[in-house]
């Protein structure tokens, strides 16, 4: 029987599995394809790059070889191992099953390494491993040649070396290797990045490399605090959260990908690579709430070290190192995500003022200090440099907690968190750990929240709104209660969750962030449109736990569950017309909110049999 590799076609943005180290990640599709890898860090030029754009652009499958003229066979089932980030897909042919694991070992001093194991389980399936690597992002083929009996692949700056027992031939600037499994064979592949300078990396040892994967997984996970009805899909969240954090400094991605649209089709393509002081803010609150205060003072140094000196310049989103300049520029040779154009890398909102990111941090610097994170005397200091920013700066308008690109406005969730960060200092100077004025900031509290309340606050509908003066709502909003702003029972708060749900729901009751049509449209100086915000939705579920609607929330918590895919994973957003996931994948902005809820929920004891 003839075969030979099709055109591959990317999947689903749910297709994807997430596999990673701890400082780059990789996605691999249910045919066995590996479609997005970044060599060596989440921020570094793709090698596979093929789900913004065609198999032209880069991939690596090995599955079982099908015939010519058919598409390449999608894995019957797949799973994680345990509680790990080793990947197991199952292919039943007619030929017998087989099983691929695919994983990338955590980072210690070797090489940055994909390794993929090829087991057969029954009969004997023929295989093909078919890994066509595009530097730049698809746009450099490499030169590819043997060394010592090892395949290398180099372009400027970067190597990427093979390694297996198989047999390999080129062909079509491809490397393929053919070959049968039977029932126990084991046939190992690995891919390891090094500088094109340096000499060969040392090949990994690819079933000593599986276990002590499986191993670090196992004993991170034995830390998780949480043992409630929903642990599994707190813990699948932890995991995420864990692959996102790049663990040389402990800076946290918002995903580990770019560009994966938020409408198909549509401009509104961003790249996620970096850190949001808010995400990873908010990644913290999860983490120390669930037993992880090594990650949570990892990701404090980082912000210290990030912020530096600069308070007065603080910025949203930073490199996972740090760094601040995160020029925002278009892959114009790159098609998009099923035509979803432009590809964007960097980030042009890294120059904007957004004002809520002073109380999430701040909001974050307290929680650690409430829940024993040893103590930091310049975290102190940061906080106190913080709000003496604010003191002038809180009543500006500013792009808001969206990033919108239109122009400024007074956003009624930045004056909140604006309060926030008062507020926490507050508590940080009343307990005795730092010094500052305490009456003039009791003042600034009072007075940003009166501000609020009179100017954001919509009183013939009973609800705050975006912005002052305006008649729109924001699901932002949701978290008034959350961020103990006013209290669940206030009937400001109640109206404003009840406006949400008539105004901002879709016909399945998930939670869009903000109108992007009507009376304002044009708020976020964006064209087309986006589906259900889940954040907001999991805030909703949050704020109706809150108000004593606990079986309503319990039963949105669940709808949202069900929207992961088959291994636990979310996007950004939901598309309820096209009733799939969008954005980019697996969004940490997800799963914060997942693990929060599941915690709310499981105190209130609202959770089914």
């Amino acid at each position: 029987m003839a075969v030979r590799l099709e055109m591959h076609v990317s999947g689903r943005i749910e297709d994807y599995a997430l596999i990673g180290d701890m400082q780059t990640a990789a996605l691999v599709c249910r045919d066995g394809a590996v479609d997005w890898l970044c060599l060596p860090r989440f921020d570094s030029h793709a090698v596979f790059a093929s789900i913004l754009g065609t198999e032209d652009h880069g991939f690596w499958r090995i599955g079982p070889a099908f015939p010519a003229g058919s598409e390449a066979p999608r894995a019957t089932r797949r799973r994680y191992r345990g509680d790990s980030l080793v990947l197991e897909s199952e292919w039943d042919t007619p030929r017998g099953s087989v099983r691929v694991i695919d994983f990338m070992p955590p980072r210690e001093h070797h090489a940055p390494q994909l390794i993929r194991i090829v087991e057969g389980v029954s009969g004997r399936v023929p295989m093909r491993s078919t890994l066509r690597m595009r530097f730049s992002y698809g746009r450099v083929v490499p030169w590819v040649h043997k060394v010592d009996g090892r395949t290398v692949a180099v372009a400027g700056p970067d190597s990427v070396w093979l390694d297996t027992d198989a047999e390999t031939y080129g062909k079509d600037l491809t490397t393929y290797s053919d070959f049968t499994v039977g029932p126990g064979d084991r046939v190992a592949f690995s891919i390891s990045w090094q500088p094109s300078h340096r000499g060969a990396p040392e090949a990994p040892d690819a079933e000593a490399a599986l276990e002590s994967t499986a191993e670090f997984w196992r004993e991170w996970v034995e830390q998780c605090t949480y043992h409630g009805p929903y642990r599994e899909a707190v813990v699948r969240s932890l995991i995420t959260l864990k692959a996102l954090t790049y663990g040389p400094t402990g800076g946290i991605v918002a995903a580990p990908t770019t560009s994966l649209p938020e409408e198909i089709g549509g401009v509104r393509n961003w790249d996620y690579r970096y850190t949001w002081l808010r995400d990873a803010a908010i990644t913290l609150s999860s983490l120390l709430r669930t037993g992880y205060r090594e990650e949570a003072r990892a990701w404090r140094e980082w912000l210290l070290r990030a912020v530096a000196g600069d308070p007065e310049n603080l910025q949203i989103m930073y490199g996972i190192a740090g760094e601040r300049e995160l020029g925002e520029t278009e892959l114009d040779w790159l098609p998009g995500y099923e035509g979803s154009r432009p590809v964007r890398v960097g980030n042009g909102a890294a120059g904007q003022l957004q004002l809520d990111v002073y109380g999430e941090v701040t909001e974050a610097l307290h929680l650690g200090h409430m829940t024993g994170l040893a103590r930091s005397d310049y975290a102190s200091v940061l906080q106190l440099k913080l709000i003496r920013y604010l003191e002038t700066h809180w009543s500006e308008p500013d792009e808001g907690i969206w990033e919108v690109r239109g122009p400024r406005r007074h956003f009624v969730h930045s004056k909140v968190m604006a309060w926030v960060a008062v507020d926490r200092t507050i508590k940080l100077i009343e307990s005795g750990d730092a010094d500052g004025p305490l009456e003039r900031w009791r003042e600034l509290r009072d007075e940003i929240h009166q501000d609020v309340c009179e100017k954001g606050y919509d009183k013939e509908r009973n609800t705050f709104t975006q912005s002052y003066g305006s008649k729109e709502l924001d699901a932002s909003l949701l978290l008034i209660p959350q961020m103990g702003f006013l209290p669940p029972d206030d009937k400001r708060v109640i109206g404003t969750i009840e406006a949400i749900q008539r105004e901002l729901s879709t016909p399945d009751g998930f939670i869009l962030r903000y109108p992007t049509a009507g009376e304002e449209a044009g708020v976020d100086g964006l064209e087309g449109d986006e589906g259900a915000f889940l954040a907001c939705s999991f805030w909703m579920a949050d704020d109706l736990a809150m108000i004593g609607r606990v079986d309503e929330a319990r039963r949105l918590f669940e709808r949202l569950l069900a929207l992961r895919n088959d291994l636990g994973l979310l996007a950004e957003e939901w598309d309820p017309r096209l009733q799939r996931q969008v954005g980019n994948f697996p969004q940490a902005f997800s799963h914060v909110p997942l693990i929060d809820t599941a915690l709310r929920l499981t105190a209130s004891g609202a959770y089914g049999g």
